[in-house]
């Protein structure tokens, strides 16, 4: 990607999706570069977003971050320092990257208005999808050009490096549609990039959300991959890992979802398995979990097709196919404990809007 100019400004909106992870990413070798102990394979997902608007002006004053709703635009609040500096941090990294200064000559300042459609920090890879689409719309106006909605001009394997380099491991996969590996086999060890297996047309899986909690759960992400190595059972889980890694690989490849799903189950089931072994233990579960995880399997036995995983957090993924996405739904709307269903599917990926001089309006700044 090319350096800016001396005094840039423009206009950059990425919107970014969650992910879930099949095989999932827990431990890491270094978790301030988010470089993980074992490789991860994910589905992008396509309805649960993040929209991240960047501007970018000449200066050195602060850059500014602010939250929003995307069903109440305009709605901007302060999200709070802890927020702040995560994203501030990940700014300075993605200037450096790019070739832009913090002070002095062709200094640079950003203005970031990010906002989800569904829950954060709840489990559901809000992270992802947000540094994804920081990621994505700081490359592209940095980049420069005219208005553009596609990202096929933008390297997906640096862009899979700039959104891990904001300290979330899995927003390396949500730049990239479809099913997706990370780090890519044979990649740099030091540098790890996603690769994508197969694309959203390859295979139309349904992933129907049953959202337990919607709340921020009390131990982040980032501290369970710190606790977990400490759990006896985390070596035995990676020993698994590679047998899981190629079941999987070979049932999107062949669009197995028998043989896929059984893996799925399992391998959710050890994460939560590290996670309350850990030391201290970590328990994201709530009792509606296992009401849900029951559900599932009472759908199993009446002959529709339905395969659950979790993230770190209470709520429950259930993977099924369009034919039985309607059905797996109402099931789970009839479980005690679940406040909704979120329908969402397998997506293409990131999409993003350039404008090249605009000048940031210094009022809406200060709402």
């Amino acid at each position: 990607m090319s350096a800016p100019a001396a005094e840039p400004a423009g206009r950059a909106t990425a919107v970014a999706p969650a992910n879930i992870a099949f095989v999932k990413y827990w431990g890491a070798r270094d978790l301030e570069r988010a470089i993980p102990v074992n490789p991860s394979i994910s589905m992008t997902l396509s309805r649960c977003v993040s929209r991240t608007t960047v501007d970018l002006a000449a200066g050195e004053a602060p850059d500014e971050v602010w939250l929003g709703r995307i069903d109440d635009p305009g709605a901007w609040t302060d999200p709070g320092d802890a927020f702040r500096s995560r994203v501030v941090a990940h700014l300075d990294v993605l200037r450096r990257r790019h070739g832009l200064a913090r002070v002095g000559p062709g200094a640079g300042r950003f203005r970031v208005v990010t906002e989800n459609s569904f829950p954060a920090a709840a489990g559901l890879a809000s992270s992802a999808s947000g540094f994804a689409a920081l990621a994505v719309a700081v490359a592209s106006v940095l980049r420069g050009g005219g208005p553009a909605t596609r990202i096929s001009d933008l390297d997906r394997g640096e862009l899979s490096s700039l959104a891990r380099a904001s300290g979330s491991g899995s927003a390396a996969r949500s730049v990239l549609g479809g099913y997706v590996e990370w780090p890519a086999p044979g990649g740099a060890a030091d540098d790890p990039r996603a690769v994508q297996l197969a694309t959203a047309a390859h295979w139309p899986l349904c992933d129907v959300v049953a959202i337990v909690e919607t709340g921020a759960k009390q131990v982040s992400s980032l501290e369970g991959h710190r606790r977990a190595a400490g759990s006896p059972y985390f070596a035995r889980r990676l020993e698994e890992l590679p047998r899981r890694l190629e079941t999987v690989r070979r049932a999107i490849a062949e669009r197995d979802f028998p043989a896929l799903g059984a893996v799925v189950e399992e391998e959710a089931i050890d994460l939560h398995l590290v996670a309350m072994s850990s030391r201290p233990p970590v328990f994201y579960w709530a009792p509606a979990t296992l009401a849900v995880l029951d559900a599932v399997r009472a759908l199993r036995r009446d002959g529709v097709g339905a395969w659950s995983t979790m993230d770190a957090g209470a709520n429950v993924h259930v993977l099924t196919t369009p034919d039985e996405e309607e059905a797996v739904a109402e099931r789970l709307r009839s479980v005690p404990g679940v406040h909704t269903v979120i329908r969402d599917r397998v997506g293409d990926g990131p999409t993003v809007t350039v404008s090249r001089g605009e000048p940031v309006d210094e009022e809406e700044t200060a709402r």
